[in-house]
């Protein structure tokens, strides 16, 4: 199979003001990233708000959420709510959903809803899943005057690392995140691919593989440390492919290897490397 073209986003969560957080859209968008992603946290802005106003002020650039926990929403409100987003953008929403990230625990007690275990978690996702496609066709076939753009959904993107999650994402989704720890080894990363294609089978072609670049550079913020819970100097002394260092040329060529090796075709970058990677972009974007 032919190689995927690249795809590059950006993952941005916080802006001091309307105007800067539709500026950083915009800037994106003129540095060739193909969409802006938003996390759900409690400490940051609520994504569909946030995308909707970065959507508003670009053209071409997509949105996503990246991701909802789906346990902390009915599912009937996540259709409702990607149906808004779909119109609004003009059909340039991705829809991201996930079980529930390490540590939001902590925040379901603010949403007013369980946390359950594992397990039950991602049982909540598979009927979120199920749900959120047949309200979609519902909404696309019916007299509902919210139609969505993208027929007969937007592409969804599920959050995977284990066994369990990759069968469910790789049955549903179209995009699949690679959830890994930071400290993940190049080897480590190669074999989480390896797991996946034994799991998708015939349907491994049909996904596109996104992963998070946590850094890019050596010279990295030591505050870093606090978002990745590890030490970001760890990671470029062991080589792990959450930080991508080098030229800009050998980051490319990085990036290259693991596409035509992995299938690994979608990159995201954490919001602060936006400038640092757009060199990489340039050289990447549309191959």
């Amino acid at each position: 199979m032919h190689p995927r073209t690249f795809r590059f986003a950006v993952v941005a969560a916080l802006a001091p003001t309307a105007k800067a957080w539709q500026a950083l859209a915009r800037r994106a968008e003129e540095l060739g990233y193909d969409t802006l992603l938003a996390p759900d946290t409690m400490t940051t802005l609520e994504p569909f708000t946030a995308l909707a106003a970065a959507a508003t002020a670009t053209e071409r650039l997509r949105v996503g959420t990246f991701v909802l926990p789906a346990p902390f929403y009915p599912p009937s409100e996540i259709a409702w709510r990607a149906l808004a987003l779909d119109l609004l953008s003009g059909g340039r929403f991705d829809l991201g959903l996930g079980a529930g990230r390490p540590g939001a625990e902590d925040e379901v007690v603010h949403r007013e809803r369980r946390f359950g275990t594992p397990a039950e978690r991602v049982k909540q996702l598979a009927d979120a899943l199920h749900i959120v496609k047949e309200e979609m066709a519902a909404a696309a076939t019916g007299r509902s005057l919210l139609k969505p753009v993208q027929t007969p959904h937007p592409p969804i993107l599920v959050a995977a690392s284990g066994p369990k999650m990759f069968q469910l994402a790789a049955a549903e989704a179209d995009i699949i995140t690679l959830g890994l720890s930071p400290r993940t080894t190049e080897e480590g990363l190669a074999a989480k691919v390896a797991e996946l294609r034994v799991i998708a089978g015939s349907r491994f072609d049909d996904l596109e593989l996104n992963y998070n670049i946590a850094g890019v550079g050596t010279d990295l913020p030591a505050y870093l440390s606090q978002q990745m819970g590890v030490d970001p100097a760890e990671l470029i002394r062991t080589g792990a492919p959450a930080v991508l260092t080098g030229t800009p040329q050998e980051m490319a060529d990085t990036l290259r290897r693991r596409r035509d090796e992995l299938g690994i075709s979608s990159i995201a970058v954490n919001g602060m490397f936006l400038e640092q990677l757009a060199p990489v972009v340039e050289v990447l974007s549309g191959n």
